[in-house]
């Protein structure tokens, strides 16, 4: 579904990603890994049109969407949850959902994405009218999901659904990316939760200083102590 080839994004003279190669397949859950900072988030953003891309091809179903602005690779089917969440606070829960499926303005189809999103997060059902800044932090990263669901991607971006939040939540939160990849949506997750992460992924590659050390399966991974190496920045 999507393949990445040679890409390089920059911040003026600063390079934050240095020729990153990847691929996800059809109904894959694969995880991003590394240490702050190294450049799992530029690469995120990259692929949806939101890092300034240096050098490099992306492909979404054999297109190359490298140079498509972000509305249009939504149209297609990618969407983001971004690092932080970035609710808009003062909206309602479903306001904010209702953002989400710009593009998607059929009644029915709108109908069917609310009622999709609420069987996912019953909480946010119960929540509907509520102001999404009196949410908890665990019920906002919901909601993050949640709206980045209401399009109907094909390919779901998750960066760092597990920042910020207590641990039990970080259970709750895995358990529901794990039962979404279940019903077939194919995702791409930057976190830096290693343990948790490969306890759900298929795959993971892990990165440092803008690049790919390492890739294989969640238990090969496991396996090696490349991604300790990662974190701590050694050899």
């Amino acid at each position: 579904m999507l393949k990445v080839s040679g890409l390089k994004v920059a911040y003026g003279a600063v390079e934050a990603v240095r020729g990153v190669d990847l691929d996800v397949e059809q109904g894959e859950l694969v995880a991003l890994l590394g240490a702050n900072g190294a450049g799992k988030s530029s690469t995120l953003n990259a692929l949806v049109g939101l890092s300034p891309l240096k050098a490099g091809r992306i492909e979404f179903l054999s297109e190359d969407i490298a140079k498509l602005p972000t509305e249009v690779l939504v149209r297609r089917g990618i969407t983001l949850s971004p690092e932080g969440r970035r609710i808009f606070a003062s909206l309602s829960v479903a306001e904010n959902l209702r953002l989400g499926a710009y593009g998607r303005a059929e009644r029915d189809q709108l109908d069917e994405a609310y009622d999709q999103v609420f069987a996912l997060f019953p909480i946010l059902k119960e929540r509907e009218t509520q102001l999404a800044g009196t949410l908890s932090g665990g019920q906002q990263q919901m909601l993050a999901i949640g709206r980045a669901l209401m399009i109907g991607p094909k390919l779901l971006l998750l960066d760092e659904p597990s920042l910020g939040l207590a641990p039990q939540i970080v259970e709750t939160i895995f358990e529901l990316i794990s039962a979404l990849r279940d019903r077939g949506i194919t995702i791409l997750m930057v976190e830096q939760n290693v343990a948790m992460s490969l306890d759900i992924v298929d795959r993971g590659y892990v990165m440092a200083g803008g690049e790919i050390v390492a890739a294989g399966s969640a238990q090969e991974l496991k396996a090696s102590n490349v991604v300790e190496n990662a974190y701590l920045g050694t050899g």
